[in-house]
């Protein structure tokens, strides 16, 4: 599939003209799972669309703990660039890659002039911007209303759902994203193995619950 069926694919019903626009004013970046792909403190000058791959969006605090947000999948877009580029901020998260991932980098002036021209750009972000605010909400429900074994029930069956049933994380990544130890993941996790929830594997996991 070409990169222009690939676009329309994933990001429909956007005027034609709009198209033509995301091919000629977008810069297509591939880049390799692990690799941070938005900084803390990096000046944003552009949004990205997600073609292929996985990106995961965290916070980090001064001792260097991360707090895990949200992914962003193919056919999705980086709502924190879209807010930060329009208000000409500093980024204040940090953008990684799961997977290697293709995005289409929109420089800011395109998508400040994209919004007065294009309706059907104007209702992907409002909706871009409703998506990830609803995750939010999700996420700031399991810190605020949950115990840790209910907020790693919660956090597993949200990476099941995004990322398919055999999930490539470790403990420690896992109580990284949950503001936790490896210790407490660790027992928590062989406790759900032994309910018949999961089966660990050597730096992943396997849902086997329907």
């Amino acid at each position: 599939m070409s990169e222009d069926q690939s676009i329309h694919k994933l990001f429909p019903d956007l005027e034609p003209q709009l198209y033509d626009e995301l091919m000629t004013h977008g810069t297509t970046r591939t880049v390799k799972a692990g690799t941070t792909m938005l900084a803390v403190g990096q000046p944003i000058r552009s949004t990205m669309l997600i073609l292929e791959g996985v990106v995961k969006l965290y916070q980090e605090d001064e001792d260097g703990s991360e707090f895990f947000i949200y992914h962003i999948h193919p056919g999705q877009a980086c709502a924190v660039s879209m807010v930060c580029s329009y208000k000409h901020e500093k980024s204040q998260v940090t953008a990684k890659a799961l997977t290697d991932v293709t995005a289409l980098t929109i420089p800011l002036e395109f998508m400040e002039k994209w919004l007065g021209e294009f309706k059907s750009w104007h209702s992907f972000v409002i909706r871009t911007y409703r998506a990830r605010y609803d995750e939010l909400l999700l996420t700031v429900n399991a810190i605020a209303f949950k115990n840790m074994d209910e907020r790693l029930e919660f956090y597993l069956k949200r990476q099941v759902k995004e990322l398919g049933r055999h999930v490539k994380l470790t403990h420690q990544d896992i109580a990284d994203d949950l503001n936790s130890s490896r210790e407490v993941i660790s027992r928590l996790m062989k406790r759900m193995e032994k309910s018949g929830w999961i089966i660990i594997h050597r730096n992943s996991f396997e849902w086997t619950r329907d």
